[in-house]
């Protein structure tokens, strides 16, 4: 008879699996690093090529491409597992959900969060954005996109079920994410105008820090009445 892995060993074996599983879908990888590209390169259309303007707005811009960059892929988080049906047999499993549903929302962090984050130095050259504030931009891009991916699984459990669920998570989790884009720019805009961006981070951490505990419950029951639908 086969031993029952542990939570965290199924864990680890379900977070390598998503990983593969999205490094074997590289469109769904690029569409968010793409759609970045593309609409920060758009922006000195609108504003004018000229830098001091470009570098006044650089946090906000880059914050808002940023934060719908991940709307973008919120919806694929359970949906390839929901339509073949892994995601019934997970629910069956006598692991943790909890757990799991961590892993899945890591994963899509992985998998997108952390490419804009590592990125975005680009994107801020791109937008003048001043080279001292480069290192807050990224690490308030690494902890933001941590609580967007774990808000917008709480979206994409409770619409994994319709078949055209995009639009749907955007009007339920876009209010939730305002918290993450106003601290996030102004953590960057503070490292701009040479004022101290720890207080920004320190809340963005703390908001990190109750959706890493809260919001998998969420996911959970999400999930259950997707599935019980």
């Amino acid at each position: 008879m086969s031993r029952v892995p542990g939570s965290a060993a199924f864990c680890l074996r379900l977070l390598r699996r998503q990983l593969v599983l999205g490094l074997r879908r590289p469109v769904e990888i690029g569409n968010p690093l793409l759609f970045f590209a593309i609409v920060v390169a758009l922006f000195p259309l609108g504003l004018g090529p000229e830098p001091a303007a470009l570098a006044e707005f650089a946090p906000g811009i880059l914050w808002i491409v940023a934060l719908l960059a991940g709307l973008l892929t919120a919806d694929t988080a359970f949906r390839s597992d929901y339509d073949d049906g892994s995601l019934e047999q997970l629910l069956l499993a006598p692991q943790s959900l909890y757990f799991a549903s961590l892993t899945y929302v890591a994963a899509h962090w992985l998998l997108t969060g952390v490419l804009l984050a590592l990125l975005s130095p680009v994107f801020a050259l791109m937008l003048g954005l001043p080279v001292a504030a480069i290192p807050t931009l990224v690490l308030s891009l690494l902890l933001g996109t941590g609580v967007l991916s774990l808000v917008g699984g709480i979206g994409a459990a409770l619409t994994v079920g319709l078949r055209r669920g995009g639009m749907l998570i955007g009007l339920l989790i876009l209010p939730f994410q305002m918290p993450v884009l106003i601290f996030g720019s102004g953590a960057v805009q503070a490292a701009v105008d040479g004022v101290p961006a720890g207080p920004y981070l320190a809340l963005l951490g703390a908001m990190l820090c109750l959706a890493v505990a809260l919001a998998p419950l969420a996911i959970a029951a999400g999930l259950r009445i997707s599935t019980d639908a």
